[in-house]
């Protein structure tokens, strides 16, 4: 991993993780936002109302191309065929359509283009139609990158103090228990988190994405949560009548096993981006905004870089400046590593393999030990 090894504690306390990877630096950046903005050509935070719209017109012909193939000529196919060619519909569908999800996540950064009101519209056309409330996750994700890397006030995937571990994490600290853990979060952890906010901030009263009088939204902010519910619902009985019209197997094969696949694309990328043995996690007394923004890790998804708009190799930059469309996050990212040195981390282990290294190593935080670690600094641990 390409962040470097200096911190505030003395060598003897360092406790780098497995293999040659160290851990990222905690101390205060030797550089300001300002000036890693300056590193980067002004161009890279043009939006282009054309160019944003084709890249998700390119990935609606590809939607379309597999879907007319599916719907076309699978049922055409001797048995055996069809057991092989629906699998490889749905693995080129759900990559494309998180490309699309991805997209519409830029419409809440305000990213696609320079009016609000074609970001909100298409944004909510985009999300509802994978069964995502736009504004409600908009607002809750734009919380998140407002306190990346806090204890306290992050929205997703907020690790948990050794304390706070259930008598359960034991028996599930072993290969069949992470097996299990992995895939009831790929499956069932998007949806479990917009409906309970499971693996999300705590916050008193029930949290729910669908509820605009949750603890999540303030007053200014739920009718547009009561857009976003009506937008999934209409999508949702738009998904009935096609049950009624074309048989439910249809509609699973064609737009459901897809889905899932983007819920899971979407769960791991973002899993990835935010947990890692070398990353740090703050409490209040430590934490301020550079160092929870650089507190991420870009991840090499070979690719599937590019079908996913690269989010997945340039979360940095993006967390840094999130408006900036994903087209420039490219040379953006190129431009800002010289500036942020040690501060940046890449990590270009297979994803396969380092989802079930992080769900090994990456159990709960807690401080070093030691009287000169900084106690509001917490690293990752997996010993129960």
């Amino acid at each position: 991993m390409g962040a470097g090894g200096r911190m505030s504690v003395p060598p003897s306390q360092r406790k780098q993780e497995s293999g040659s990877m160290k851990r990222a630096p905690i101390s205060k950046p030797p550089f300001t936002l300002s000036e890693i903005k300056k590193a980067i050509p002004p161009h890279c935070f043009q939006r282009s109302l054309i160019r944003s719209f084709s890249y998700l017109v390119y990935d609606f012909i590809l939607v379309s191309i597999f879907y007319y193939v599916a719907t076309a000529y699978f049922r055409n196919l001797p048995q055996p065929l069809s057991f092989v060619a629906w699998p490889i519909y749905w693995a080129l569908q759900g990559s494309v359509l998180t490309g699309v999800w991805v997209i519409a996540h830029e419409c809440g950064h305000h990213a696609f283009s320079d009016y609000q009101w074609i970001d909100d519209t298409v944004g909510l056309i985009l999300h509802s139609s994978l069964l995502v409330p736009y504004f409600s996750w908009k607002y809750s994700h734009r919380r998140h990158h407002s306190n990346t890397g806090s204890l306290e006030r992050d929205e997703v995937f907020v690790p948990k103090k050794r304390s706070s571990i259930r008598w359960w994490a034991k028996y599930l600290n072993n290969p069949p228990g992470r097996f299990v853990t992995i895939t009831i979060q790929l499956t069932l952890g998007w949806p479990l988190y917009l409906a309970f906010n499971v693996a999300g901030r705590p916050y008193e009263g029930f949290a729910c994405h669908y509820n605009p009088y949750g603890p999540i939204y303030n007053d200014r902010e739920r009718l547009q949560i009561y857009i976003s519910d009506v937008g999934v619902l209409a999508v949702t009985y738009g998904l009935y009548r096609l049950v009624l019209a074309k048989g439910l197997a249809w509609v699973i094969c064609v737009y459901g096993v897809p889905l899932l696949i983007v819920n899971a694309f979407l769960v791991m990328i973002t899993y990835l981006q935010h947990t890692h043995p070398a990353l740090p996690h703050y409490d209040s007394s430590e934490w301020d905004w550079l160092r929870g923004a650089l507190a991420t890790v870009d991840r090499d998804y070979g690719i599937l870089n590019k079908v996913f708009h690269n989010i997945t190799d340039t979360h940095i930059a993006h967390h840094l400046f999130s408006t900036m469309p994903h087209y420039h996050a490219m040379e953006a990212t190129k431009a800002i590593k010289p500036i942020l040195g040690e501060y940046y981390s890449f990590d270009g282990t297979p994803v396969y393999k380092a989802i079930f290294r992080e769900a090994k190593e990456c159990i709960y935080v807690e401080p070093d030990e030691g009287e000169q670690s900084s106690k509001g600094v917490f690293w990752f641990r997996n010993k129960i």
